[in-house]
């Protein structure tokens, strides 16, 4: 053998030792020696505590699955026993994940292509905490060394991290929130066997269409969650769909959380890069107002809900995430309710917008919205105000509704809402429909522009405004009603179904305040109401529930029904005292002149009302009476002292007739000639001439 032959076999043969010698370093090395150093290093990288108690150690196999000469090449398989990561030091805990063992097998030759490639990682009984104080402080945010010095210019490291598989046996995950007042326990189990899509959903065309992975975990949580009980079960996908931008990532969960439930089933998009989630989602509690907690959308009060229909989210949208709720069905108490509804987490605050219809719509189901205890199950939408904080105000001796607006609320979200009610049920009697209003909640105020309803045959719109970003809330109604015909709103009344009369009336109220009650007792404002060709009885009375009309009309008329030829009212608002300008009934037998004042701030009335005979004397008394008392005990009485002289009544008419020429307004020029309130008002106004 020449002299360069033998330097290069010994150089081959040092190599092949020195790898010899490498290897079986490699092989017989005690991990552990060097536990200490990756403790420190992991732990300040972290600026959390970071452990591996127990034994660290790597064993070299070979991958058979690999093709070619690369099944030869020996991967690294690690193992660590007992691993704690702890809290950062504002978090009073000390754990924040454990682990009994975890093992990892790493794809050597991607390192070649600066790729970090861990086909698999299996973990033993992790065990995680998540917690967040009451300051806001939370374990889940990494604040990792040298990031606050980061250069915003560094280009991007040229490495990649790739995962394809997580096992593990049994996950323990504890929630402790201060802000939301959450203390839950999630398990999460593997299903040992994988569960069809299709087979949890029970929808076969979304399975094939949008090629859902299968079922993989499934999970169970208890605890509590805003002071509430929660209880919630559920199935997701495996690891493989959870980084894949193109498989669905399968959900599904039933959670319940004090009287709401929610039901969710779907998928969601490229996962990792949140990038879109349709699923089933169903809703149902006690209230809608309920749903603030879990939502953060802000809703009003409302009787027990049901509601079924399909959300649809994209996270990387340019003014935020947006989820539209398409197409739901449901019902609020006994009313129906239909519609379309996207939520946009866009600044300076999210916006709700959408359509909303009801197809038969109880106006009792309506009542908690301005504070009325009514509707179907309204006593679980009580007992649910309580548990959140919100006691019932209403004082036992008051009729005004004492709830209180939450306005400090009205600020988290603007809204744009339309909502349509074809059908109205009051009560057997009243005919309603077409509820139409435009709600606008924007800087903390809301505008119901138009609030529109068709009443017997006739109108009644609204504008109401009220200014939440007030302390009192400021509001504002101007309410028309035109062309509300008698004998529609009266069905039951025989005498008004040959009547041709109507109601036409305007109201402006101007208050201040955090519930009607508050807002009516503050208020300055106009009502001017007209009403021809009606009939008044006591029978009419005991209809519609007025028990000191009953007795009024009995001591004024007796039992007869009397014709009115027009009723017409202007009251003058200030302060919550209602005075009167004009309050006058003419009938076929007598003029009838009502005087004094409704006070909205005690709920007390000072009305006195007298009667006036036409020609023949018809109406036998001749004191005046008197109605007093509160809104929720009236009472009605002869006024005592001497008799009422004889045209008394027209004197104090003539006193009061400047109004006269302002109800003339609310009459329609095309029903001036049959109106008789046209007849009776120009001669009021001749009279007072």
């Amino acid at each position: 053998m020449s002299r360069t032959g033998k330097i290069i076999s010994w150089i081959v043969g040092i190599f092949l030792l020195l790898v010899v010698v490498v290897a079986i370093v490699i092989a017989t090395f005690d991990w552990n020696r060097i536990k200490p150093t990756i403790n420190q290093k992991v732990s300040t990288e972290l600026n959390r505590p970071f452990a591996i108690r127990g034994d660290l150690g790597v064993a070299w196999t070979r991958n058979r699955e690999e093709p070619g000469w690369r099944s030869w090449i020996p991967w690294p398989h690690v193992h660590a026993d007992d691993i704690l990561l702890g809290n950062p030091p504002d978090i009073p805990e000390v754990t924040m994940v454990h682990l009994q063992r975890a093992e990892a097998t790493l794809a050597p030759l991607a390192l070649l292509g600066k790729e970090v490639y861990i086909p698999w990682i299996k973990l033993t009984q992790p065990d995680a905490r998540l917690i967040q104080t009451a300051e806001g402080k939370n374990n889940w945010t990494f604040n990792l060394a040298g990031s606050d010095n980061a250069d915003a210019d560094q280009p991007p490291s040229a490495w990649s991290f790739r995962l394809d598989n997580i096992m593990f046996d049994r996950s323990q995950i504890a929630y402790q929130d201060a802000i939301n007042k959450a203390d839950v326990q999630v398990t999460v189990n593997p299903l040992g066997k994988p569960v069809p899509f299709s087979q949890v959903t029970g929808n076969q065309e979304e399975a094939s269409q949008k090629g859902a992975s299968d079922f993989v975990f499934g999970w169970k949580a208890s605890g509590t969650y805003n002071d509430e009980k929660l209880t919630g079960e559920g199935k997701i996908g495996g690891m493989l769909s959870l980084r894949s931008q193109t498989t669905p990532f399968p959900l599904q969960a039933d959670v319940r959380n004090g009287t709401t439930r929610v039901q969710v089933a779907g998928s969601l998009q490229d996962p990792l890069n949140l990038g879109g989630l349709n699923i089933r989602l169903r809703f149902s509690g006690d209230t809608l107002a309920n749903l603030y907690g879990l939502t953060g959308i802000l809703l009003p009060d409302t009787p027990p809900y049901e509601t079924d229909g399909r959300l649809i989210a994209r996270f990387q949208q340019k003014g935020g995430p947006v989820f539209r709720y398409e197409k739901f069905n449901g019902h609020i108490g006994d009313s129906d309710i239909h519609g379309s509804l996207t939520y946009t987490q866009g600044k300076p605050r999210p916006k709700l917008e959408g359509s909303l219809a009801s197809r038969q719509l109880r106006m009792a189901d309506l009542g908690p919205l301005i504070g009325v205890n009514s509707g179907k199950g309204s006593e679980k939408t009580e007992q649910a105000k309580a548990k959140r904080g919100e006691a019932d105000n209403q004082p036992a001796d008051r009729v005004l509704p004492h709830d209180k607006f939450e306005t400090k609320s009205w600020d988290v979200m603007d809204a744009d809402v339309k909502f349509r009610g074809e059908r109205i049920e009051h009560s057997n009697s009243l005919p309603l429909s077409d509820l139409y209003t435009h709600l606008v909640l924007k800087n903390g105020n809301i505008l119901l522009d138009p609030l529109r309803f068709g009443i017997a045959g006739g109108n009644l719109n609204a504008t109401i405004r009220m200014e939440g970003d007030r302390t009192p809330m400021r509001a504002r109604a101007d309410l028309h009603a035109r062309n509300l015909k008698l004998k529609q709103l009266f069905p039951d009344v025989e005498a008004m179904q040959s009547s041709m009369g109507q109601i036409n009336g305007d109201a402006t109220l101007r208050g201040t305040g955090n519930s009607v009650a508050d807002i009516l007792a503050t208020s300055n404002g106009d009502l001017k109401l007209l009403m021809n060709d009606g009939v008044i009885s006591r029978n009419l009375m005991e209809i519609v529930g007025l028990n000191v009309g009953n007795y009024v009309v009995g001591k004024l008329f007796g039992d007869d029904e009397v014709r009115i030829n027009c009723a017409a009212a202007d009251l003058n608002v200030t302060n919550g005292l209602a005075a009167t300008r004009l309050f006058v009934f003419d009938t076929q037998n007598a003029v009838v002149n009502i005087s004094g004042t409704t006070n909205f701030a005690n709920e007390r009335l000072d009305l006195s009302i007298d009667p006036e005979s036409k020609g023949i004397r018809i109406v036998t008394l001749r004191s005046p009476l008197y109605v007093r008392g509160t809104f929720k005990n009236p009472d009605a009485g002869v006024k005592a002292g001497p008799l009422l002289a004889r045209g008394a009544a027209a004197v104090a008419l003539g006193a009061v007739v400047a109004p006269a020429a302002a109800l003339l307004a609310l009459i329609s020029p095309s029903d001036n000639e049959g109106n008789q309130c046209t007849n009776v008002l120009q001669q009021m106004k001749s009279d007072k001439k």
